[in-house]
This record gives C-alpha cells, structure tokens and sequence, in this order.
C-alpha cells in the first residue's frame, strides 16, 4: 500500500514537538501532523492530546517531492462522524447574520457595515491613544 494523498491510514505517534507530532505510518514512512490539524479546536499544548506511542487514524494531505508527508487527524475523524456547527464565538454570531440578512436591500448592508465599521474605529481610536498618550490621556 503506496501512501497516496486522500488515503487513511494507522500510525503511531513516535515524536512530539512543539509544532506537531511525528507519526510513523505502514511501510516505515514517517509523516508530521501539524499542531493544527491535531483537533477541531485550539491545540495550544499538544502533550493535552497526543502522546509518544498512541496509535492515531490519520489522513495524508500532501506528500513534498522531497518525501516529506504531511497528515491530519482531524480530517481524518471529519467523515467519520457528522460535524455539528460550532457556536464558539463572534466569527460564527457574524455568518448567522449574514445568513439571516440576506432579504436586506444594498442600503441596510452598507448602514450596517458602516456601522459596524465607526464603531470599531472609535474603539481602537480609545485603545490606542490611551496607551500613546495622546489626547484625553491623564498626566500624572
């Protein structure tokens, strides 16, 4: 069995560093999982989900000229199992508005924009001159 992108396949975790784990797959090879291809959420610290010695279903993703192979193991649970939508968050509160607000005319979606768009430039109008000192800031 050749490693081919797209394949599944069985391996087992021989290294970790800080970037990812090394796992060694069928035939000897060895391929890297990056840190952000180890669980559908923030890894900071891979050691909380990979250990030296696990066996992990992976999936290759790319296979360098130079022989390096990279793999993922969250895509590799993502079609054995349905994802459910993740609400974790501003980004995710965005889409569903705009999935909700797509019967807006042009006009509503350029007075939301703008909207959206002094307020976020007041707020790190006030962040930033606070910080430099500029006007409004307190002099001690």
């Amino acid at each position: 069995m050749s490693i081919e992108v797209g394949s599944k396949v069985q391996g087992k975790v021989t290294g970790i560093t800080n970037f990812g784990a090394f796992v060694e797959l069928p035939e000897g090879s060895t391929g890297l999982v990056h840190i952000s291809e180890v669980a559908d959420n923030y890894v900071k610290d891979i050691n909380e989900h990979l250990k030296v010695g696990d066996q992990v279903e992976v999936k290759v993703i790319n296979v360098e000229k130079d022989g390096k192979i990279g793999l993922s193991i969250k895509k590799a649970k993502e079609t054995q199992q349905p994802q459910r939508p993740r609400h974790n968050g501003p980004r995710n509160n965005r889409n569903d508005q705009r999935n909700q607000n797509k019967t807006e005319s042009f006009e509503q979606k350029m007075n939301r924009f703008l909207k959206d768009s002094e307020d976020r430039l007041s707020s790190l109008k006030r962040n930033t001159e606070s910080k430099r000192g500029g006007r409004g800031a307190r002099r001690g």
